[in-house]
């Protein structure tokens, strides 16, 4: 494992890849959902570019994870997806099948639950960044982790059970 890079991302692979890798970039972080979220972090720290380029790149290994383990994209929107897969499969040949109602076509209804979805995975992005920055700058803990008082847990509140003399 090679130690972390900080700069200009590298100009190895080719150029359409990348250049497809931005185009999606930018219309995730326009898109609800923790891509967007992720973008609008790192673009106040950073700027819009470099946050768009973290996001390719995010999205390149995410393609990646997917690919080499077999899984679904873990905030995708159903609705959507099976309205894509079955346009796909339309432009390659299969049957249409006129007059019939196959419940691929999502209702405005279905559409508006899926964007509701996006943003509450939006809102647990940010929910677990918050968590993850200190609460005071020079401590670790969280804020609403770290232990103010006593706790009133069980396992906080155990005494030490006497050893047996021997």
């Amino acid at each position: 494992m090679e130690p972390a890079r900080h700069g200009r991302i590298s100009k190895q692979g080719r150029g359409e890849t990348r250049q497809v890798l931005v185009e999606a970039a930018w219309q995730a972080a326009r898109t609800a959902g923790p891509l967007r979220a992720f973008h609008q972090r790192v673009a106040a720290r950073r700027g819009g570019n470099v946050a768009t380029v973290a996001v390719a790149r995010k999205l390149a290994v995410i393609a990646w994870q997917m690919l080499s383990r077999g899984q679904d994209y873990a905030f995708a929107r159903p609705s959507l997806t099976r309205e894509k897969i079955r346009k796909l499969e339309l432009a390659t040949g299969a049957e249409r099948q006129k007059g019939r109602r196959i419940g691929v076509w999502a209702t405005k209804e279905q559409h508006r639950l899926d964007k509701e979805l996006a943003a509450q995975a939006e809102i647990a992005y940010r929910r677990l960044v918050q968590d993850w920055q200190p609460a005071i700058k020079g401590t670790g803990a969280a804020p609403g982790r770290a232990s103010c008082g006593p706790s009133s847990d069980q396992a906080a509140r155990q005494e030490t059970a006497p050893t047996p003399a021997l």
